[in-house]
């Protein structure tokens, strides 16, 4: 056989294409046809799920055909609701609780202070002393209100100027002689009126014009000295709302206290002089 023939041997005839071509549709129709049904029974699945979950939440809400079991499964939501509205309010009435301890504390901190003023102005009239007087004022600045550097003043009425008496946390001669209206400190002496600077004192160079509290001590409208604070004990970062408070009573005991004391030290002197010069008389 020649090489020609042979070729024409191996070639497909055309009868042969067709009948793979035909082939290969009909399992193409097959497939299509496979997954349409598929698709459909998938379709059916979802349709039957969905109808399952209806059913599901009706028998929930309703209970069935059962009336009771119906409602038993309201009384069931009505139970989770009320629960939940409990838990609120509690949760509300806990942090009125809170609120309420918070002020609780604050109420009884500042009734201890109150009572630890009316102990400590108890003190400052069981005496006539100027120097204790004085004493005991110092020490209520500072273990009630926390003062770490202060000063009294007192006025001279012939020099109309502000004079240092007691000083704590610094040299009394550090402290300035002060003029009634000069300064921070002369302004609210001759105003009467307290001076207040929001800061930690306590952490701050000292200077002695410049208070962190400047209280005018006065007796009917009448300014007989000062109070001046400079600095805070270092646990103190700030005044409270007590120590405004505690400042005013202070002053008001203060004054009383330091003006009886003068009035009795002057009339001792006085009578000692007198009673010198009648011993002079008489001898």
């Amino acid at each position: 056989m020649s090489d020609s023939s042979q070729e024409e041997g191996k070639r497909k005839s055309p009868k042969d294409l067709f009948t793979k071509g035909r082939d290969f549709l009909d399992m193409y129709s097959k497939v299509a046809e496979f997954t349409k049904e598929l698709m459909e029974e998938n379709s059916k699945l979802q349709n039957r799920v969905n109808e399952l979950m209806e059913e599901r939440e009706r028998l929930l809400t309703e209970g069935g055909q059962d009336p009771e079991e119906a409602r038993l499964l309201r009384r069931f939501e009505e139970l989770k609701r009320e629960k939940q509205e409990i838990l609120n309010h509690y949760q509300q009435v806990e942090e009125e609780n809170k609120d309420f301890m918070h002020r609780y504390h604050e109420i009884e901190s500042e009734n201890n202070n109150l009572a630890n003023l009316y102990v400590a102005s108890y003190q400052l009239h069981s005496t006539l002393d100027l120097n204790e007087v004085l004493d005991i004022i110092a020490e209520i600045i500072i273990n009630l209100i926390g003062a770490q550097t202060f000063g009294i003043l007192m006025l001279n009425d012939k020099k109309n100027a502000l004079e240092p008496v007691k000083a704590e946390g610094v040299p009394l001669e550090a402290l300035p002689e002060v003029t009634m209206g000069e300064g921070i400190i002369g302004i609210s002496a001759q105003k009467g009126e307290n001076y207040y600077r929001e800061t930690g004192g306590g952490r701050e160079q000292l200077d002695v014009w410049k208070p962190l509290v400047c209280t005018p001590l006065q007796i009917n409208e009448e300014v007989i000295g000062a109070i001046v604070v400079y600095q805070l004990l270092a646990q103190k970062e700030k005044l409270q709302k007590i120590d405004y408070d505690l400042f005013n009573l202070l002053a008001a005991h203060a004054a009383t206290a330091i003006f009886s004391a003068k009035l009795y030290g002057d009339s001792i002197r006085k009578q000692a002089t007198i009673k010198g010069f009648l011993d002079l008389l008489t001898h």
